[in-house]
């Protein structure tokens, strides 16, 4: 709720937030969202809040603070908002402190659900981004079935969306041993129907090399090397870092023997090793802006400019998993993000720069197709799940 907050703080202080000491900034971003967002008593919220500044800020500021805050405690929660959004005529201005989200990711989702028809549905999308997410888990089937991991623990729930998911209630995922071991895992089930779909999309035949293209940290590497085992296949888990490398070895080992690890920089694989897989899972670097219900703070974060660099590296990384495919093979494009830049756009991109891919339909029964479209989109608001995305891909056969 910092945008929220920020102009709040703006008004009862009478200055911009530029003009305002960064130390006592976060002291007053404490206090607002004790007295305007949490059921603390206003007068407890200013003592304890007036404390924390005459232990971190000089002794100047901390008249101030106390100031601030109490003109913050004149009004409730309501009636700031609706002076906070007095006078403010455009929709997604309203939207974006209303739902304290940055303007421009405001407009960028209003794009995205248009695309999908869905344009009407922005205020509730974004009200879901404000609500923390329940934890989800994944059992690997090399080792685990969910339903067993039901049976076992009374605070897990059956899931939704992914067939092997269940859903954590209460209580910590580390305190179970299935979790300590490696057979289970904290995943969101829209990231296990990822790695689902693309074993899912035709018959795996015995001995198929697999590509994990971007693996760190392993969620979705050990879902795929569990696949690998149970089906005779050999995954490749490719990560650029060797600190998010070592994650994926941890995360990878308990499920398969049938899988490594490497490090290096996923755009030289197809130089390197091309037409060697079968199938490519390129989980993208992204803007991820369809997980901001369980990283609040990535929003203030991140800005339209980053998005230029990662569209960028999308493309070169496409393009060397379409040399590192074999003619026949499937490559799912993954991004935790609903962004037009870094889905459907990129969509096109291959479309027009790599004509040995073809778009082909997703088959997975889990996965729903919107109409008229041949993509995913994964909606936290609809589907209870992160707000990925997929597109599938084949690579033609030699000389089509």
């Amino acid at each position: 709720w910092q945008l929220f907050y920020d102009e709040v703080i703006e008004i009862a202080a009478g200055r911009s937030l530029e003009e305002i000491d960064a130390d006592a900034l976060l002291v007053l971003r404490l206090g607002a969202h004790q007295i305007l967002g949490m059921r603390i008593a206003a007068h407890a919220a200013l003592s304890e809040t007036v404390e924390l500044a005459k232990n971190v800020l000089p002794q100047r500021l901390v008249g101030f603070t106390n100031a601030v805050l109490r003109r913050v405690s004149e009004r409730d929660r309501e009636s700031w908002m609706q002076k906070v959004l007095a006078g403010l005529d455009d929709e997604s201005d309203r939207l974006a402190i209303s739902q304290s989200h940055p303007v421009w990711m405001v407009r960028a989702l209003r794009h995205a659900l248009k695309i999908d028809g869905r344009e009407g549905e922005l205020k509730q999308l974004l009200a879901v981004n404000n609500e923390p997410a329940l934890v989800d888990l994944v059992a690997l089937p090399s080792v685990l079935q969910p339903t067993d991991l039901l049976r076992e623990h009374g605070n897990l729930v059956p899931a939704k969306s992914s067939p092997l998911a269940a859903v954590l209630e209460r209580g910590a995922p580390g305190e179970m041993a299935e979790v300590r071991s490696g057979a289970a895992r904290v995943q969101d089930q829209g990231s296990q129907l990822m790695a689902i779909a693309l074993v899912e999309q035709g018959p795996v035949k015995e001995g198929e090399e697999w590509l994990d293209m971007c693996a760190g940290p392993g969620g979705k590497a050990a879902l795929l090397a569990s696949y690998a085992e149970l089906n005779g296949a050999d995954l490749l888990c490719n990560e650029s870092q060797a600190h998010r490398a070592k994650l994926v070895e941890r995360a990878i080992a308990p499920v398969s023997s049938r899988s490594a690890t490497q490090t290096a920089d996923g755009r030289q694989i197809g130089a390197q090793m091309p037409q060697r897989f079968d199938r490519v899972l390129l989980d993208a670097p992204c803007s991820g802006l369809g997980a901001l219900r369980r990283r609040p703070e990535a929003r203030w974060r991140k800005s339209p400019r980053d998005l230029n660099d990662l569209v960028d590296l999308q493309r070169e990384l496409l393009a060397s998993a379409e040399k590192a495919l074999k003619p026949g093979g499937l490559l799912a494009y993954v991004t935790c993000s609903p962004h037009p830049s870094e889905t459907v756009a990129q969509v096109d991109w291959v479309q027009k720069s790599l004509p040995s891919l073809e778009l082909v339909p997703v088959t997975s029964e889990y996965l729903p197709t919107a109409a008229g479209r041949m993509t995913v989109q994964l909606w936290p608001h609809i589907n209870g799940t992160d707000g990925m995305f997929l597109a599938m891909f084949q690579k033609k056969a030699t000389g089509e």
